[in-house]
């Protein structure tokens, strides 16, 4: 029998606890085209969709419809690379694929679907299409990359948002996802005590990864503020992350089993989201847009029960 989400903390270890929570940032990551490989950053700026340059970039079908790892699990293994002017696609028996990153004039504005939300994105070009279909084959049909048009406001769920209008590019839902390393550790000692192989963050596809805390802090926290050299940052978390059988998916080879979501499902059901299985939160960033987040910050936050 699985059991709704608890948590991990005692009411003796609360008591002794200190009065605000404190972090420090141990990964970045940006996702440049949504359910493909990430880039691993020493820092990044923050912007009002999240972090610089993540989800800009989606796969759709020739009807315009988002494609991701639930129906093509070998877009895991497309790892896009960010310069100073271009987006790379790299994958294995691939010409890389530069793409500008200022788009030419005439590019092409088509309607795209991600979730229930139909916006206005840029067509990438004939190229970029084969590219992806080559590698991911034409069982979609044939394939197209699309960048989110900045210009449309996409809002998050205002169920979640407290008041705040939230914007985002092509992530599932909100600009930030937080999760911790210590959630992944308690994670990874439930599957080696069932003779299973460790996973990592990849996984996760998180933004901000936290360091120096306890398992599933992060779902405990009210307003974060991270001190930048610049001023504070300050994200809000509102939601906890459910999560789908993307994590089931091996990175490196883009084999699904079922080991992580049927681990996850024993002790991670959260009534917050109906049940459903979470990993991480979802924040708004509320202030400090434009600082610039590094590996190593200070993260503070009062407890929220």
């Amino acid at each position: 029998m699985t059991s709704a989400i608890q948590p991990l903390h005692t009411e003796a270890q609360d008591a002794a606890a200190p009065h605000e929570f404190q972090a420090r940032i141990g990964a970045l990551w940006v996702y440049p085209i949504k359910s493909c490989a990430g880039i691993s950053l020493p820092q990044a700026v923050l912007t009002p969709t999240g972090l610089a340059w993540d989800r800009a970039w989606m796969v759709v079908d020739a009807a315009g419809d988002m494609l991701t790892q639930r129906e093509l699990p070998r877009m895991a293994l497309i790892q896009p690379e960010l310069s100073d002017r271009a987006l790379v696609m790299h994958a294995a028996d691939m010409t890389a694929l530069h793409l500008p990153l200022s788009l030419p004039p005439q590019t092409t504005i088509s309607m795209v679907h991600v979730w229930e939300d139909e916006v206005p994105a840029f067509d990438m070009g004939p190229a970029a299409g084969a590219w992806l279909t080559q590698f991911l084959g034409d069982s979609h049909g044939h394939l197209r990359l699309v960048r989110f048009d900045e210009s449309h406001a996409r809002l998050a769920s205002p169920k979640w948002t407290q008041g705040a209008q939230a914007l985002n590019q092509f992530s599932d839902g909100f600009p930030v996802l937080v999760v911790s390393t210590a959630s992944l550790d308690e994670l990874n000692t439930r599957l080696s005590q069932q003779g299973l192989a460790a996973v990592d963050m990849r996984r996760f596809r998180a933004n901000l990864v936290l360091s120096q805390v306890q398992a599933h802090d992060e779902d405990r926290v009210g307003l974060m503020t991270i001190a930048t050299d610049t001023g504070p940052v300050q994200l809000n978390p509102v939601k906890p992350c459910p999560r789908c059988p993307i994590p089931n998916i091996d990175p490196d080879t883009a084999v699904s089993t079922p080991a992580v979501s049927d681990t996850l499902q024993v002790y991670r059901q959260d009534a917050r989201v109906n049940g459903a299985i979470s990993f991480g939160m979802n924040a708004l960033p509320l202030a400090g847009i434009g600082h610039t987040l590094r590996v190593g910050q200070a993260v503070s936050a009062p407890w929220s029960f």
